[in-house]
């Protein structure tokens, strides 16, 4: 339905608008990033390059240019100090830290400028006279199709770490071809491909390096993938299925409040500047997704979510054993609110400070 839907938009704008306003919240989670890498898991795989053993440290910039990339890097934040400065005293958190990972940039004025996505780093809670002493774990919140500068961001943002973990279910030692895109041969692939050529977009794996000797992949195998399916009795037409009652849900209380999705998407779709008009609605759906994932984490949550988190901290895990002390997690904004209360619960990390980078741009031009 999404491929169809979207290559629909500029032929039959007024056909193509009723069904995306049917199955828009559905599309942003499956095609934007709600639900992670999603189209790894229907299909993409990168090429099964072996990575060289090599030192991650070794690669890494002077002290005085990693503190300048990261000063620019994290100059979005609200309230957060640049990585290269350690406060004495850390200044109030923001409560939503670690609990919202995209949310909307508003002008004085109360229009909507950008969607911005979350970096929320956390520390130890009480000192540790362990391994884990001193261990800092940015989470890092992404959306696959966005701006071309926000992936040059991140790509910068990477630099910083010791090693940085990334999302993409594929066998062990997968190496992704920088600049290598993602394919029409599956589903959420397609969707994804269409959607950043109508919004004006640029596709995740296209722009971030994955090539970087401190990228460490911390995710489920294929097998691993489907084994855990199987063994939970799930299936991606189940996990389709409740993303549509979700998102009935979701529109159901957006009607409440006096708005209209629905209205939106099709009056966006015959505007003057309909890629940024699109965008808008989009970016208002996938601000409040993190409800809409709630239970797919969790315990009892899903494979999707809970188990693929699991095994990114495993990996996390065995990066603290072996001394790692700076430690980013890359992994689509859905994940994070089960992966924030993992770090909590299971690693004694708490929040200490949250930065925030425009994903999409939606100024008018």
């Amino acid at each position: 339905m999404g491929f169809q839907l979207l290559s629909n938009l500029k032929r039959e704008p007024w056909r193509a608008g009723i069904r995306l306003a049917a199955g828009g919240a559905v599309l942003v989670a499956m095609a934007f990033g709600a639900v992670g890498a999603g189209s790894t898991v229907l299909g993409q795989m990168a090429v099964p390059t072996r990575r060289p053993e090599q030192d991650a440290t070794t690669t890494r910039k002077s002290a005085a240019s990693s503190a300048s990339s990261s000063k620019d890097t994290r100059k979005e934040a609200d309230g957060s100090q640049p990585s290269s400065q350690v406060a004495k005293e850390k200044p109030p958190l923001d409560p939503k830290a670690g609990r919202d990972w995209v949310r909307l940039e508003k002008d004085p004025r109360g229009e909507v400028i950008g969607m911005q996505t979350a970096v929320v780093r956390y520390g130890q809670a009480q000192p540790a006279a362990t391994k884990a002493a001193g261990v800092q774990v940015d989470l890092i919140g992404a959306v696959h199709i966005g701006d071309q500068a926000y992936y040059k961001k991140l790509n910068q943002l990477f630099e910083q770490y010791d090693v940085l973990l990334y999302e993409l279910v594929a066998p062990e030692g997968t190496v992704v071809e920088k600049g290598r895109g993602t394919s029409n041969a599956n589903p959420v692939g397609a969707m994804q491909n269409l959607a950043k050529n109508v919004l004006e977009l640029d596709h995740q794996l296209t722009e971030i390096d994955y090539t970087k000797p401190n990228f460490v992949h911390a995710d489920m195998s294929p097998e691993d993938f489907m084994k855990a399916m199987k063994d939970r009795n799930e299936s991606f037409l189940q996990m389709y299925f409740r993303l549509v009652g979700h998102a009935m849900a979701q529109q159901s209380e957006l009607a409440g409040k006096g708005g209209s999705p629905d209205l939106d998407i099709l009056s966006a779709l015959f505007a003057s500047d309909r890629p940024r008009r699109l965008k808008i609605v989009f970016a208002g759906q996938l601000s409040e997704m993190e409800s809409m994932m709630v239970s797919f984490g969790g315990e009892n949550g899903s494979v999707i979510i809970t188990d693929r988190n699991k095994k990114a901290l495993e990996v996390l895990k065995k990066q603290i054993e072996s001394g790692k002390k700076k430690i980013g997690i890359f992994y689509g904004a859905g994940h994070l609110n089960d992966m924030d209360q993992r770090l909590r619960n299971e690693f004694h990390l708490r929040p200490e400070s949250i930065s925030w980078l425009t994903a999409w741009d939606l100024r008018p031009r």
